[in-house]
């Protein structure tokens, strides 16, 4: 895998694109495919065994003994949307918005509601399919393609860090030593912010995960989004381990200490554009468009939430019109 400086090759994608945002997904989602999933993105859901999840104000109120005692017991686990809305009475199907499945009122926060049940249901991250999710997409997809071996993937230049500049870095690692001095030496070689040194000096460019070539490099533009492009092997996804060697791989972050991670690309596609995977950044699920038999294979993966959608599916957070 390299960075793609040819974003020429993504220009399928554009043409297939509405050029302006509307009600319906195909702003992001390319039109012209046979049949589109909708992956929907997993939420988590804190409980207290044989209780119920007190609210933060709940929490300050209580006796210190007793705030104690209950975070101690506090369990966070997975959960689907049709766990979301068998505790709230809701319907799970294809156009759902989670707002709608928790029951939010307006003004509200749907990202954290309690269920009448007494458990707390926090909602999908979006833009993000988890490694241990992709792998199992990345398998049907490499079924269905006559180029699993060739593709590309395309990653949003707006994630914090991950391109290089002359301002700010995007992200800052907190550390804790026991020899201060030596960290705050090395963290003074590092730092952007300088008031010592002469305010007309020339700009010094601080690095972000990709390199200043690929920075500054070309993107894939796209009506609502920039892309950077990499080659990228479908395969290579359906292996759960593909944060570490993925060309984006957070490789700073290693160096202090932190596990392997990467940037879920937000779009993924092979050589002969058999189908594509789109996880756009303010989504809370992803789709893919392909064939009807891709697209009946995700539907059918118990690994897998997923349900058909017609093209021209409205993903936006007021389309549920099923769940008041």
């Amino acid at each position: 895998m390299r960075w793609e400086d040819d974003v020429e090759v993504g220009r399928w994608i554009r043409d297939r694109l509405d050029p302006v945002i509307g009600s319906d997904m195909h702003s992001v989602v390319p039109r012209g495919f046979e049949a589109y999933a909708r992956i929907f993105h997993p939420a988590w859901v804190r409980s207290v065994p044989g209780g119920v999840v007190p609210t933060q104000d709940e929490l300050r109120a209580m006796p210190e003994d007793e705030e104690e005692r209950i975070l101690s017991g506090l369990r966070d686990e997975q959960a689907t949307w049709a766990d979301a809305a068998a505790a709230f009475g809701t319907v799970l199907h294809p156009l759902a918005q989670w707002s709608r499945i928790v029951r939010t009122p307006e003004g509200e926060d749907w990202r954290h509601r309690r269920a009448p049940d007494g458990r707390e249901f926090h909602g999908p991250i979006e833009g993000d399919l988890p490694p241990a999710l992709l792998a199992p997409v990345a398998e049907h997809l490499v079924a269905h393609t006559t180029t699993p071996d060739e593709g590309f993937a395309g990653v949003w230049e707006g994630h914090g860090g991950l391109l290089g500049g002359f301002g700010s870095t995007g992200r800052a690692f907190v550390t804790f030593t026991d020899d201060p001095v030596e960290a705050h030496a090395a963290m003074l070689a590092e730092s952007i912010h300088d008031p010592f040194n002469n305010p007309y000096q020339k700009a010094v460019w601080h690095d972000g995960i990709l390199s200043r070539e690929v920075s500054e490099g070309a993107r894939l533009e796209l009506p609502q989004r920039e892309h950077v492009l990499f080659t990228a092997p479908p395969r290579t996804f359906a292996d759960p381990d593909w944060v570490a060697f993925v060309p984006w791989s957070d490789k700073i972050a290693e160096e202090r200490g932190f596990p392997p991670s990467a940037l879920h690309p937000n779009l993924i596609w092979p050589a002969d554009h058999a189908w594509i995977l789109v996880s756009e950044i303010d989504f809370d699920s992803t789709v893919v468009g392909g064939s009807e038999a891709v697209v009946a294979a995700l539907c059918a993966d118990e690994r897998l939430e997923a349900l058909p959608i017609p093209e021209g599916a409205n993903l936006q957070w007021d389309a549920d019109e099923v769940n008041p």
